[in-house]
């Protein structure tokens, strides 16, 4: 082994920095065996967050006041009445999907199209387009 172009290293650097260089790439991959599987949880709880979003107004409706109060925390960090009219900040990533979903009903209420699908959920055009099949 040769480092640093110091010429034939002797036996005890070579044993140490090849120990080193071993905990390194131990580290590294469980770096990156770490990352995998926060992807996939991400994408599982994301795929939760957006069954719950779907299900929040019957599940508020049934709570006490209490747990209604509980939610309302969750979802916004603040609110503000003007004009007669109330003006919600939601957290994130409510806030995503409340700008998402008023962009979507707009779309549908000038829309003649009878598709469910949204453009804004759907992903952009591919960096690297690679034809189909």
């Amino acid at each position: 082994m040769y480092a640093d172009k110091l010429g034939k290293v002797p036996q005890e650097f070579f044993d140490r920095k090849n120990n080193d260089w071993r905990t390194e790439q131990a580290e590294i991959l469980r770096k990156i065996e770490k990352h995998q599987n926060a992807n996939f949880s991400y994408l599982e709880e994301g795929v939760r967050l957006l069954e719950l979003a779907q299900k929040a107004a019957s599940l508020y409706a049934k709570q006490e006041m209490k747990e209604k109060r509980h939610i309302l925390d969750f979802l916004f960090s603040n609110c503000l009445w003007k004009d007669g009219a109330l003006i919600p900040y939601y957290r994130k990533p409510f806030d995503t999907l409340a700008l998402t979903n008023s962009a979507y009903q707009k779309r549908k209420a000038t829309s003649r199209g009878k598709s469910g699908l949204s453009e804004i959920w759907l992903p952009g055009r591919d960096s690297n387009p690679r034809p189909i099949g």
